[in-house]
């Protein structure tokens, strides 16, 4: 397949490797910054661009785009349109409005878009998927998700700390992540209650989200996203009438991945333990965008489709609109 590349920054060349290591071509590298864009073109052996529209006109099948969020759905739309597929990086747009137009677009063009979740494809939630789909951990009962770093000097000056940029604070950056994975393991929820903080960094979007999502069935999600982990730190603990995932750790500054499995036992009292570690390099993006191009070639929805991202960015878009629930 070839692909074009839609912004080149650090997400844009993790996408890029990625796509080089499944053996596909990156056709056009492409940045509103044209030594950016040149950048990653010399070293993929690409064609440097700083106009979208490029891909559009270009002879290739898919586009990854890793621009900051309000530039995420114009672009995806008009690529589809074009008849190409997308991988657009999470959370798809900056609010419900753009990232549905996307699931919209890839329907009515016949076309796959992918919303780049790539924490989905972790090792460890790969397998922690694998358990639950097995059974092993009875009827789920409850998620309690912590995710967080502390930011780095001149952080509220960065893109992400405006909202007509970025659509919000921490709970649409890192507290996507959570609330996709939540969503993935238990469906829809149907109440939301949530409560948005800034505690340190001089800005009007939070630094700290707090959420409570139930399931119509009543399964519940605690979730913290915060910009003021002093030590980054990632956690994701499942619960199941027979059992505990715990998911800890993503690699590089979050520690070591590991999952944790604790097994009731028929008399209860000390679970039976068995744990994974992954200390090797972070294969998620690689193993997410293999994952697209299996959809494409099969002709099916990928795991963490467009639509899929709707569900997720709907929650996200109540708390911010703070809809009684």
């Amino acid at each position: 397949m070839r692909f074009a590349i839609i912004g080149c920054g650090f997400i844009g060349q993790k996408r890029a490797a990625a796509i080089g290591k499944l053996g596909h071509e990156i056709a056009l590298a492409i940045d509103i910054s044209e030594p950016r864009a040149r950048e990653l073109a010399e070293r993929v052996n690409a064609t440097a661009a700083s106009d979208y529209r490029r891909a559009q006109d270009t002879d290739i099948d898919a586009a990854v785009i890793a621009t900051s969020h309000a530039e995420l759905s114009p672009i995806a739309t008009a690529l589809l349109s074009a008849g190409k597929h997308v991988l657009v990086e999470k959370p798809g747009g900056r609010n419900l409005t753009e990232v549905r137009a996307i699931a919209e677009a890839a329907k009515s063009a016949g076309r796959i878009a992918k919303i780049g979740y790539n924490h989905r494809f972790h090792p460890a939630v790969l397998e922690a998927r694998a358990i639950v789909d097995a059974g092993d951990l009875g009827t789920l009962m409850f998620i309690r998700g912590r995710y967080g770093h502390g930011g780095r000097p001149g952080y509220e000056k960065e893109w992400r700390f405006r909202r007509e940029v970025s659509g919000g604070g921490e709970l649409i950056d890192q507290g996507s992540h959570l609330v996709d994975l939540a969503h993935w393991f238990l469906g829809d929820f149907e109440h939301v209650q949530g409560t948005l903080r800034t505690f340190f960094w001089n800005a009007d979007v939070e630094d700290n989200a707090f959420l409570t999502l139930s399931t119509r069935a009543g399964q519940v999600a605690w979730l913290h996203a915060t910009w003021t982990e002093w030590k980054n730190m990632f956690c994701l603990e499942i619960y199941g009438r027979d059992g505990k995932l715990q998911i800890d750790g993503l690699g590089g500054s979050y520690g070591l991945e590991s999952l944790t499995h604790y097994r009731m036992l028929p008399g209860m009292g000390p679970p039976e333990t068995t744990r994974w570690e992954y200390p090797f390099p972070d294969r998620s993006w690689e193993a997410e965008t293999a994952e697209f191009i299996s959809a494409i070639a099969e002709k099916r929805r990928p795991i963490g489709d467009a639509l899929e991202a709707v569900g997720s960015m709907s929650v996200i878009e109540r708390i911010y609109k703070g809809e009684p629930s």
